[in-house]
This record gives structure tokens, C-alpha cells and sequence, in this order.
């Protein structure tokens, strides 16, 4: 069943959706050929190509950031570039096998504004994230985690609300009544990689471990019981 706890729309409407593109099937490599020509909301006019979620199937851990970033966008797998690299080593020191991840984002293409030859990241307005949340639903559906993962601001509000605040909220389990998957918002890689100094960013990478580990020991629980 989809996880979909909040779904606020801050224009009240929506006017685009990828839920036309989106296939009825449990399939990820179905879901993953259709999702290459979606056209639900502008961002594929930019984007390179889609970039869908990879990763084990029937995982029992999701990770869902924001976007794509430049280096995704180019090579079309998530989680490539220099955030990408962190969350290896985040995920090593907190005890997690990425081969045994499904990792995604809300937004499967890259928001971009030029700054002379670079491309630099721009964050996904709420009705491009709610335009695109047919594909994130679909594939909880076909992953069917028993965790979730928020990385990001833009990650737990797409679950949770505008309301919802990384800075007061990170590390805390939200349950559903539904025996659905648990949800944990942390840190997005990149927020660490762009802290303004160094005692910044080695404190929010110990939290962001600290996340994980978290993760890390409900994993092993739910194996255990």
C-alpha cells in the first residue's frame, strides 16, 4: 500500500501529473522503462533523462532524497556524485549493505538554473513534487520497505507537510497504524557537503551516522523478531 501520510497541495491544485505515465504493475524495470518518457510536469523539458530509483528489489530499506543532481542527471543513476560518495561511507560506518538499499528521490528529473558553463541545483517547487509523487508511490508499492527514509527537507515534506522541519524533527520514528512502512527524515548528503565550516559539516555527518545506526538497529530488530 503507498505510503502517504500527508499530501498537501500549497496552490490547491495540481494542473500536471505523471500519473498517466505510471503502469499498473508491481514491476520496477516496467515502472523504470515507463518513467523514461514522462512528460508530468516541465522538468523533463531540462532534465537529461529520468533518473528512477535503484536498488535491491523487495528491499526492506527505501532512501528518498530530493533530486537528481548534475552528475546524476548526466550518467541516469541516483546518488552518483559527491553526495552520492558520502552516503557509501555514511552507510558503511552506520552498518548498512547499499547493495541491500532501494535509493530513490521524490523528483526523478534534475531542476537546474545556469551559472555560466555549470548547471546548479534548483529545488523542486510543491507542485513538481506532487506531480511526481505517482512514481514514488509506485515504487513503495513495488518495493514494499518495511523503512523509509526522508533525506532532506523537500524528502519528509513530500511525505509529511511544508510543516515538517528537518532541524526539530530529524531522527525520529513516525509510525503507521496501517502496518506500513516506519519513517525516519535525517539529513540530505549534499545539506553536510555545503555546511559553511568544518566543525559544521563533522557534527552534521555524526548525526546523520547517528540516523542510520538508528536504522541500522529497527532493521535488525524487525529481522530478529
Amino acid at each position: 500500500m503507498p505510503l502517504a501520510l500527508i499530501l498537501l497541495h500549497s496552490s490547491g491544485m495540481i494542473t500536471t501529473s505523471a500519473a498517466e505515465f505510471v503502469p499498473t504493475t508491481h514491476s520496477l524495470a516496467k515502472l523504470r522503462a515507463a518513467a523514461s518518457h514522462c512528460e508530468g510536469c516541465e522538468l523533463f523539458r531540462r532534465a537529461t533523462q529520468t533518473v528512477f530509483g535503484e536498488g535491491k528489489r523487495l528491499a526492506t530499506l527505501m532512501l528518498v532524497g530530493e533530486q537528481p543532481g548534475d552528475q546524476e542527471d548526466r550518467d541516469g543513476h541516483p546518488f552518483v556524485g559527491p553526495a552520492g560518495r558520502l552516503l557509501d561511507e555514511v552507510l558503511q560506518e552506520a552498518g548498512i549493505d547499499r547493495q541491500k538499499v532501494y535509493v530513490t528521490n521524490a523528483v526523478k528529473h534534475f531542476k537546474w538554473i545556469p551559472r555560466g558553463k555549470r548547471r546548479l541545483h534548483s529545488k523542486p517547487a510543491s507542485r513538481e513534487i506532487n506531480a511526481c509523487r505517482p512514481w514514488l508511490d509506485a515504487e513503495i508499492e513495488a518495493v514494499g520497505p518495511r523503512v523509509i527514509v526522508a533525506m532532506g527537507a523537500t524528502a519528509a515534506q513530500a511525505f509529511l507537510g511544508p510543516k515538517f522541519r528537518i532541524t526539530r524533527e530529524r531522527g525520529q520514528w513516525i509510525e503507521r497504524g496501517d502496518d506500513g512502512p516506519a519513517l525516519l527524515a535525517t539529513y540530505h548528503p549534499s545539506a553536510i557537503l555545503r555546511a559553511p565550516d568544518p566543525e559544521s559539516r563533522h557534527r552534521l555527518r555524526a548525526e546523520f551516522v547517528a540516523d542510520l545506526k538508528l536504522v541500522a538497529k529497527r532493521l535488525k530488530a524487525d529481522k530478529n523478531s
